[in-house]
């Protein structure tokens, strides 16, 4: 729920955002005062022109022709003004947002994997998107009215006052209730909308998983569950929506209701001093005061008609910079080393490391790896494999122990130049919707042609891309030409082979590949990691049977540790994985 606290935080933490355009906010303001100007000097030469009708058939026709000639002037100057006041607020508002939602991708970049092992991936999509558009809207909306608005409230009150005092008060009354009711409606209605928009990022990220997984959703027939569980997503955002709208759409015309009261009673005391010979009250002056009640209020009025946008845009904001204050990834200590051209020995030294901590996962872990050894790791599932890679990779912190390359705690290294020492091949394939080449730069961006193809020959797609007409500049992805799972984890590993890396970690990286081409790309990766460290992650204990060392974990803790050959002589868990993979006896 968004408290009144959390309103005035997220207009204040969005203000910096604003104060960046400082000459567009002058030309607002300044243009927001002539157009408030103009606006009520014409409701005041309307009633002077309404007095030069002096009676049946008596018109002072040459003074209201001067009149009607001063009008058409003030008249273009409020329509230009108001022209550009949308234009600015248009610009500052859709360039502050831009600045925001930059900011905040780049605050994304920076935040460790748990965060996003803990977050929906549609609720993430959806604040860059719903919530910044909403944003954007409602500044928008605001700023076309804000400052005008303001200058006619003021200038208009002085007008009145001049008038009429006694119609004035009349005028009054109404504002603070109109006010009041706005406030009440905004205050009990701003909960609906930031569960509203909380709501819309979880049908977004429902909506992202479903969309991206729709193989597996057709081949176990899920169709109908998952219609019926976002049926029930989308009735509870019905229903959220339909209490936030309602709250906020009753502002509109109670407000209007007060200040057609307003109205009315302007008229009735004000021709009830006409009547009155040495009151000073003309019938031009209840013409005018009649559409000064209404310019009086009108600010007031829009501000509860673009409630419901404001209130859904502060939810937006709120949202926003939830995600801005996320603790980044801990920053590197100012004497951070950079490693090059890593020699690839590693060293678990009495590793500990949990997700949560109540539950350890891995404890005194102990492993050296020497250089150029390749090191299996295989288990069940949750024993541990892939938290390995993470600490490795510090995607994640140790607890307790160290990590060492080369003799060198890696939390004394630069991310940037740790991870550049390795090459990962995950079992989940990610390409860009865009063009080959670029897929295959992703990990080496000045890679040339003639690398590019050496990769694709050395895992088995050079034939594949040579058919291909555009080759290298073949679009692949949505937009493009379609990959089967096996292509697509063949173009990764040409990816990584690409990259030139001095480690390499493979996570089933052949899982979606035949077995006699599994055979070739176990053969291109042993010649490309001949004297390179590298972990391989399997299931398949096919492919490890060659390993220099075989890790077999279980809750985080080495059980057997040894060649293929040499575990399999122990008779114990490893033997038993690979007899009940070849149902062997």
């Amino acid at each position: 729920m968004l408290t009144k606290k959390n309103f005035f935080q997220s207009l204040k933490l969005f203000l910096p955002y604003l104060a960046a355009y400082p000459k567009e906010l002058t030309a607002a303001i300044l243009l927001g005062i002539a157009s408030g100007v103009t606006s009520v000097l014409m409701t005041y030469y309307i009633g002077v022109a309404v007095d030069q009708m002096v009676n049946q058939g008596t018109v002072d026709f040459d003074h209201l022709f001067q009149i009607l000639q001063l009008f058409i002037g003030i008249f273009l100057v409020t329509v230009v003004s108001q022209y550009l006041i949308q234009r600015l607020g248009n610009t500052v508002a859709f360039d502050s947002v831009a600045k925001l939602r930059e900011e905040t991708f780049t605050h994304l970049n920076q935040l460790p994997l748990s965060y996003y092992d803990q977050s929906s991936k549609g609720d993430i999509v959806s604040r860059f998107t719903n919530d910044m558009d909403n944003i954007s809207t409602a500044i928008s909306a605001i700023f076309n009215q804000l400052f005008s608005g303001m200058t006619v409230v003021l200038v208009a009150f002085v007008f009145m006052l001049h008038l009429s005092p006694m119609l004035t008060v009349v005028v009054l009354v109404a504002t603070p209730i109109i006010f009041l009711l706005t406030y009440i409606v905004a205050r009990t209605s701003q909960q609906y909308f930031t569960s509203q928009q909380q709501l819309v990022g979880s049908i977004s990220g429902f909506i992202t998983e479903m969309v991206s997984h729709q193989k597996i959703v057709k081949a176990f027939q899920r169709e109908t569950q998952n219609q019926l569980q976002f049926e029930a997503l989308n009735q509870e955002l019905y229903v959220r929506g339909q209490k936030a709208q309602f709250a906020s759409a009753i502002t509109n015309p109670s407000s209007r209701f007060v200040d057609h009261l307003a109205y009315l009673m302007v008229g009735l005391v004000g021709g009830l001093l006409a009547l009155k010979t040495n009151s000073g009250v003309t019938i031009g002056i209840i013409s005018s005061f009649t559409i000064y009640s209404s310019q009086f209020t009108k600010p007031f009025i829009e501000l509860s008609g673009i409630t419901i946008q404001i209130q859904t845009a502060i939810a937006g904001l709120d949202r926003s910079f939830e995600l801005l204050k996320e603790p980044i990834e801990q920053a590197d200590a100012p004497t951070a080393l950079a490693l090059t051209e890593a020699k690839g020995k590693v060293v678990f030294d009495h590793v500990s490391f949990s997700y949560q901590k109540d539950q350890r996962l891995i404890e005194e872990f102990n492993l050296t790896v020497e250089p150029g050894e390749t090191i299996a790791i295989v288990g069940k599932t949750g024993a541990g494999k892939s938290t390995l890679v993470n600490l490795l990779m510090r995607f994640y912190e140790v607890d307790q122990g160290k990590i060492t390359i080369d003799g060198t705690d890696i939390r004394k290294l630069t991310r940037d130049s740790l991870r550049q020492q390795f090459g990962m091949v995950l079992q989940e394939t990610w390409l860009m919707d865009s063009s080959l080449r670029a897929n295959l730069r992703y990990g080496r961006k000045s890679a040339t042609d003639e690398e590019i193809y050496a990769a694709l020959n050395d895992a088995y797609m050079y034939d594949f891309v040579q058919r291909l007409p555009d080759k290298l500049d073949t679009i692949v992805g949505a937009a493009g030409i379609k990959l089967s799972d096996g292509q697509r984890q063949l173009l990764t590993i040409a990816r990584t082979m690409i990259s030139r890396p001095a480690m390499l970690i493979l996570d089933e990286a052949t899982s979606s590949v035949d077995t006699l081409t599994e055979q070739k790309i176990q053969r291109a990766f042993l010649a490309m990691m001949n004297n390179h460290t590298s972990f391989v992650i399997a299931h398949r204990l096919s492919t490890i049977q060659n390993a220099d060392q075989i890790l077999v974990l279980d809750h985080g803790k080495i059980v057997e540790i040894g060649n293929h050959q040499t575990l399999l002589e122990k008779d114990g868990y490893y033997k038993k994985l690979y007899q009940a993979q070849f149902s062997l006896n």
